[in-house]
């Protein structure tokens, strides 16, 4: 059977089962949204600015951002210390860069990466480098001074694409850690609450319910139908949190931009022809998520279903038309794994770009 997945330009209904409001307005850098203060004290801050609005700073995989923290008065010792905020792991594993006035040192995983941008005097602005598809999420700038410590939060998002994945062996058959390794290997990672949610108000419809970043599963509805919701209304269907060894779902994966290239080599290949299709083209076979990236970022459109590395077979639609997939919403359509002997479709390649090296 034939599976398609649908992103949808149209307008969601106003009466969401989600009773989230998001008021936004979007720029090339950041987006800002109305701002309440995370405190239980709405004490104001005497060292740190805290901006009159909320600042979501938008950055894509491979890419750079800077996270505002600004400081209004200099006590006379302190040290500013900027944490990312993980309500799973909660430690010093989170510290990512402790500065005073003499030294400044860094650590865990986003360590290497970070920096103080230093603008002026009292910038602790914290700036990310070659960021990561793991990078998203809440940090926080933190003043210690030793008797009134303060704090703000700022949110990075990174852009990207949400898209549903299955195991090769058939419907549900991942458990939450193989589903966060079959996400890897597509070039991606396991979605959060908050990417799947944005993916559905851009149109995602997906009857499969799947696991998400905390072991939570969910699927998105936008076209309620018997056989996925009902007569209830559209919105994210939640089965709550599952176990994580022994429960059995399929996968919502995440991804962004690639540095690389996808392009299609039409034919009539098995999925071995396929590969060395690529292979005399300087390129490998496709990872699911970079041609989604493709599709997302670049509009990539190609009405001829070609094999991916993975042994499935799909094709992106940007402008949806009658003859490629009948469907008339734009999307990555999905024609299942089908026999790797089959000599029925092209291959889509992907090429790393090239290194420039020094003399």
């Amino acid at each position: 059977m034939t599976t398609h997945l649908i992103f949808s330009a149209g307008r969601p209904t106003p009466s969401f089962i989600m009773n989230v409001v998001i008021l936004m307005l979007t720029s090339s850098c950041f987006t800002w949204s109305m701002y309440t203060p995370n405190r239980a004290a709405t004490k104001e801050l005497q060292y740190l600015f805290e901006p009159p609005v909320y600042a979501e700073i938008v950055g894509r995989r491979g890419g750079n951002v800077t996270l505002p923290c600004i400081l209004r008065i200099k006590p006379s010792h302190y040290r500013v210390k900027w944490t990312k905020l993980d309500l799973e792991h909660v430690g010093p594993e989170n510290i990512i860069i402790v500065s005073n006035a003499h030294a400044c040192k860094r650590y865990g995983r986003l360590g290497p990466r970070a920096s103080l941008r230093k603008a002026h005097t009292m910038d602790a602005s914290l700036r990310l480098s070659r960021l990561e598809l793991e990078d998203g999420g809440t940090y926080r700038c933190e003043l210690v001074n030793g008797i009134e410590d303060e704090s703000v939060d700022i949110n990075l998002r990174i852009e990207g694409v949400v898209f549903p994945y299955q195991s090769k062996n058939g419907r549900y058959s991942f458990t939450f850690h193989e589903a966060k390794e079959a996400c890897a290997e597509q070039d991606g990672a396991l979605a959060s609450m908050s990417q799947l949610y944005r993916a559905w108000t851009e149109g995602l419809d997906w009857c499969n319910a799947g696991w998400l970043q905390d072991g939570t599963v969910h699927y998105p509805i936008m076209n309620p139908r018997p056989a996925c919701g009902g007569d209830q209304l559209p919105g994210i269907r939640s089965y709550g949190p599952k176990d994580k060894d022994h429960d059995h779902f399929d996968v919502f994966c995440f991804t962004s931009q690639t540095p690389g290239a996808v392009s299609f080599v039409p034919g009539s290949f098995s999925f071995d022809q396929a590969g060395h299709a690529c292979e005399r083209q300087g390129a490998a076979l496709a990872l699911v998520g970079q041609l989604y990236a493709a599709w997302y970022f670049l509009n990539y459109d190609q009405c001829d279903a070609g094999w991916l590395s993975d042994g499935s077979v799909r094709f992106p639609i940007s402008n949806p038309r009658e003859r490629c997939g009948s469907v008339p919403e734009a999307g990555v359509r999905f024609f299942g794994f089908q026999d790797d002997t089959t000599h029925l479709y092209g291959a889509y390649c992907y090429k790393e770009p090239k290194r420039h090296t020094r003399d």
